[in-house]
């Protein structure tokens, strides 16, 4: 049997919830709650499989709640069940503990999908979430991407940008010419481009040096 508490300040929310979970063979809630430290307090008791909180708990909040479930019942997965969908929220989320991020305004399908996911470990996001969670880490990895270069290898290409060579750059910063190479080599490979004309392109298009 899997045993789900649910914490929520609004008593409908509770009901709707519950109604999902009862019409499901093999499910039940094993208790209610209305604020935070009431939830801790009744998941310490009842040692749940899964917790559906709300961020907005009274007194102690969704995001703190996990932290402290997550810290003494490690084994109990939490779904935030949430209006709240801004990325540094369901960031904080996912780092307090939680294993999964619903919005209020999905259908019943969704929460019966979040609660089967949960129940076998699996993570589960609203799509609106998921969207979110994927272009955060889009953009992290393009973030560490640009942070490879090197203040060198920029400045080579900053000069190659303004029609040096690579005779000319040596020169203007007094290195040999397969120094030059050696950097322009290097950046390419990182930029994951063939020519030096391709890579100024790309250090112009991320903003890495001045057009």
């Amino acid at each position: 049997m899997l045993r789900i508490l649910i914490a929520d300040e609004n008593e409908i929310v509770r009901l709707g919830v519950r109604h999902v979970i009862e019409g499901h063979d093999g499910w039940e809630v094993c208790g209610e709650a209305a604020d935070g430290q009431s939830a801790l307090d009744m998941a310490i008791r009842e040692r749940p499989d899964i917790a559906i909180f709300d961020i907005s708990l009274p007194g102690l909040g969704g995001i703190l709640l996990t932290r402290r479930l997550r810290s003494v019942l490690p084994a109990t997965r939490v779904l935030i069940f949430t209006m709240t969908s801004d990325d540094e929220t369901v960031s904080n989320c996912l780092v307090a503990g939680a294993r999964g991020y619903l919005l209020k305004s999905e259908t019943c399908p969704h929460l019966e999908a979040a609660l089967a996911a949960l129940a076998v470990g699996k993570p589960y996001f609203s799509p609106v979430v998921a969207e979110l969670l994927l272009e955060a880490a889009v953009n992290d990895r393009k973030r560490s991407s640009l942070e490879a270069f090197t203040p060198r290898e920029l400045q080579i290409a900053q000069l190659i940008a303004e029609g040096a060579s690579n005779r000319d750059v040596a020169s203007l910063l007094d290195i040999a010419v397969k120094t030059v190479e050696s950097h322009r080599a290097s950046a390419m490979r990182k930029a994951g481009v063939r020519t030096a004309g391709q890579f100024v392109r790309f250090a112009i298009r991320n903003n890495l040096i001045q057009a």
